[in-house]
């Protein structure tokens, strides 16, 4: 069996098995699309730990798991620890080629097109939000996923006409109700998860979440205690790099700025702690 990735992505690496699947998380990290030279160490394991989490939380939810424990993977994989902690066997699926984003808070992307054009989304939203202010209800955002390059926002309606609407209602509806959860159980750790993206793929004819499942790298997640309206509250997420990088006047192409190690530090610290709280979450019996 070959064991060259059959697919490289920004941050993990796929191995196709033919009807099944080995992701692989890597500690490689990236952002604005571009992936940076300086690895953050056990990266992959922490955000492989947090997805498999979730996975097993909401597992009401067809998913696209099915192994975490190496042991059981497939030979050679099995005996190669290269792949342990940082792996997971799936399903293989008809992936959708849409991000499913879900905003609790207008931030990031979100809030610049609304400062531009009093939009969210191509659709008009009240004016005078502040920056970080809560919708009355999440909203549903997606983006159409492009292999090369950034990854292109678009509007409900235009995905509805692109993948039908019973689909289109079923993956807005899923989402919708997987990002209630989560922010609610985040609430009991005073974390506020800002806004995270699902992905879907097909399987025997209908839609089964697949990818990683609100880590740190999909997801913004804010520090309640620093949360002020007009303001970015301190995350446990990848938008520390970002925030980072938009001081260096950087213009987020390619080669994207070396990384000191306080900052590669201060993610893992991030990481490690929000991956604390996550758990402390999910143990908690529900109200």
């Amino acid at each position: 069996m070959n064991t060259e990735p059959s697919y490289r992505g920004k941050v993990r690496d796929v191995y196709d098995l033919g009807d099944k699947l080995i992701l692989c998380a890597s500690d490689r990290i990236s952002a604005f699309d571009v992936v940076f030279k300086e690895p953050v160490s056990d990266k992959g394991k922490i955000l492989n730990r947090i997805s498999t989490s979730w996975f097993h939380y909401f597992s009401h939810f067809k998913n696209h798991l099915l192994e975490t424990d190496l042991k059981n993977f497939p030979e050679p994989f099995a005996s190669k620890p290269e792949f342990d902690g940082r792996s997971v066997l799936v399903k293989k699926t008809k992936r959708i080629d849409y991000e499913c984003v879900v905003r609790g808070y207008i931030s990031g992307s979100a809030y610049k097109e609304y400062k531009s054009s009093g939009t969210v989304a191509f659709l008009p939203y009240p004016k005078g939000m502040s920056e970080s202010e809560k919708f009355p209800e999440p909203i549903f955002t997606p983006a159409r996923k492009n292999d090369e390059g950034h990854d292109e926002n678009i509007s409900e309606e235009t995905m509805k006409n692109e993948v039908g609407a019973e689909l289109f209602y079923q993956l807005k509806n899923t989402s919708l109700s997987l990002f209630t959860e989560a922010h609610n159980k985040m609430k009991t750790q005073n974390i506020i998860l800002c806004d995270t993206k699902f992905e879907f793929g097909i399987l025997d004819g209908e839609p089964i979440l697949i990818d990683e499942l609100l880590t740190p790298d999909s997801s913004r997640y804010w520090d309640a205690d620093s949360y002020v309206l007009g303001t970015t509250p301190a995350s446990f997420d990848k938008q520390i790099l970002r925030n980072w990088l938009e001081g260096t006047g950087w213009d987020k192409n390619p080669p994207p700025p070396s990384l000191p190690d306080s900052l590669i530090e201060e993610l893992k610290e991030k990481y490690l702690l929000l991956e604390k709280k996550i758990n402390l979450c999910l143990s908690q019996k529900s109200i």
